[in-house]
């Protein structure tokens, strides 16, 4: 009987602690929030691929009222009117100590692509995602709510 509690709270710990590890990093499904409204924009799956983070979105909240599945028709180049949903629009993100850093973030609302820069915050339930021109001084910064 002892034996069998104490195999029980080793196999919870061993739980606790994988669920811990999975929430240092980024890797994971978030939702988004609009910076200037406060609500939901999108589900963006967060994914590692040999250290290099990339983010696809996986659903809009308001598509417009008449296209369930909108274009990015102000994007440039490969991602000239591509369905936004299945857009990778985060790439190239790597480890930058506690940080990750080195990429960058497309907006499909103008079709700017913007250095960024990611920190996770709340114990990995949250994420700061900062899109910026030149110095991270100058620009804005979204809060993504983990997903799963």
């Amino acid at each position: 009987m002892i034996e069998t509690k104490k195999l029980a709270a080793l196999t919870a710990g061993l739980l606790m602690a994988c669920g811990a590890m999975a929430q240092s990093t980024p890797v994971g499904l978030w939702k988004s929030i609009d910076d200037s409204t406060g609500k939901p924009k999108a589900l963006i799956r967060i994914t590692d691929s040999n250290g290099e983070l990339k983010g696809k979105i996986e659903k809009l909240f308001s598509p417009p009222p008449n296209d369930p599945n909108p274009k990015c028709d102000k994007c440039d180049g490969a991602n000239k009117d591509q369905q936004i949903i299945g857009m990778t629009i985060l790439n190239g993100m790597r480890a930058d100590g506690s940080d990750y850093a080195g990429g960058t973030i497309l907006d499909p609302n103008n079709g700017k692509v913007y250095k960024s820069k990611m920190t996770l915050a709340d114990e990995g339930k949250k994420l700061n995602v900062r899109g910026y021109i030149g110095v991270p001084m100058l620009g804005r910064t979204q809060m993504w709510v983990r997903e799963e």
